[in-house]
């Protein structure tokens, strides 16, 4: 189950970007809580939202031709830091009571900036630590460490927000990132850059959206990436509207229910860690993704705070354990040249596409109300898996080894 976590520099940096995502989710739930209490607004959640991600859908594809061009390594350092200091700008202007909703939208759009340029390397050095072999348990691994983190940081956030404030929380987050810049500090990783530096950006971008073009499988779990992305995750963006409206919870039951789907996420990577590189990788694929969808209807119908919590129990481990398999399908059966642009795709679709659905969420809540909106997410993406099930049989088939490439195929 813990076999990647045997090689030493992946090991500093799995346990670094722990700390780090623990105190990523402390921010998180404390400046939901932060807009909602300043604006009382389940639409401002959505903005938001949507300007922390929309620069991921505008940037994460020259995001992904750095990963394929420069040492991903020292792209992490840049980035990490970064985040680190807009933690601390945050922080400090919460603590000195100057802080308004304006500012914690600029400080959301410059970190979903930066994020732009971290995921692609993010997502693409994992193989350089560990190598082929040790691939799907590495990124089952990382699923674990963020859904740990989703556990910790969510359950101990309500309690950071009545102890130390919202501004402690910011300045906590700020300090975790030391973590993961010490740990990248003393790794080395094995560079795999082979794209052509000589070839312009415009070029680049050609031979990867070509690339993908060829092969339809790819396009076929992008485009599952996209519909969850789309209409799949709004319900987190709404949770604090949930939390207080639907089920009377109150910050510390927010943070109690952003854990559960943690939890539940976390279960569903251990589970994946532990299968390894095993042959039915499509039939689980297609078996989360409804897992997944399904429970949101049921947590949209949730009236108690327990059923709500079995409810996200299940779409935790479902998203994670479809996100999880789409990521290694794409990372073993792309050549080395292709994953940070492969990948950086993945996370247009993954990250870059959220804006538009937590816009849409908050939108459609201010109107018809939390619950209705996370039904008919739920409905929508149902209806799309099983479409997809029923249109491309060939998926649940689909034993993709590690290090096995992608055969070309006729473009969907």
């Amino acid at each position: 189950m813990f076999s990647s976590l045997k090689v030493r520099d992946f090991r500093l940096y799995w346990f670094g970007m722990l700390v780090s995502l623990v105190g990523t989710w402390i921010q998180s739930v404390a400046q939901s809580w932060l807009v909602f209490q300043l604006t009382g607004s389940a639409f401002l959640l959505g903005v938001v939202g949507f300007l922390s991600s929309i620069p991921i859908f505008v940037f994460s594809l020259f995001g992904g031709l750095l990963a394929d061009r420069l040492n991903k390594r020292k792209i992490l350092l840049a980035t990490q830091t970064s985040f680190m200091l807009l933690a601390f700008l945050l922080a400090a202007l919460t603590q000195l009571k100057l802080v308004t909703p304006a500012q914690i939208m600029f400080i959301a759009c410059l970190n979903g900036a930066v994020m732009a340029f971290d995921a692609p390397s993010r997502q693409a050095v994992v193989v350089e630590l560990v190598g082929k072999e040790h691939l799907l348990n590495a990124i089952a691994l990382n699923s674990v460490a963020f859904n740990s983190s989703r556990i910790i940081g969510p359950a101990v956030a309500g309690i950071l927000v009545a102890t130390i404030g919202m501004s402690g929380c910011f300045y906590l987050n700020g300090i975790s990132f030391l973590a993961v810049i010490l740990a990248l500090a003393v790794i080395r990783t094995h560079n795999h850059v082979k794209a052509n530096k000589k070839a312009g950006l415009i070029l680049d971008l050609k031979e990867g959206f070509s690339f993908v073009k060829k092969h339809y499988l790819i396009l076929v779990l992008v485009a599952m990436v996209g519909m969850v992305s789309l209409f799949g995750v709004g319900y987190i963006i709404l949770m604090p509207v949930f939390a207080e409206q639907v089920l009377k919870a109150g910050v510390k039951g927010l943070g109690v229910l952003m854990s559960a789907s943690g939890f539940g996420a976390l279960i569903g990577a251990l589970t994946l860690a532990r299968l390894g590189d095993f042959r039915y990788k499509g039939k689980l694929l297609l078996a989360s993704s409804l897992i997944y969808s399904v429970s949101l209807i049921l947590f949209s119908l949730s009236q108690a705070f327990f059923f709500a919590l079995i409810a996200l129990f299940l779409i935790g481990a479902g998203g994670v354990t479809s996100i999880a398999l789409i990521n290694t399908l794409l990372q073993s059966g792309v050549p080395d040249e292709f994953r940070g642009r492969v990948m950086s795709i993945f996370m247009l679709t993954f990250a870059g596409f959220m804006p538009f659905g937590n816009l849409f969420a908050g939108s459609l809540a201010q109107v018809i109300g939390v619950s209705a909106t996370i039904f008919l997410s739920g409905v929508i993406c149902t209806i799309f898996f099983i479409l997809i099930n029923l249109i491309y049989p060939q998926i649940r088939s689909l034993k993709q080894q590690i290090g096995h490439s992608f055969q070309a195929e006729t473009p969907l």
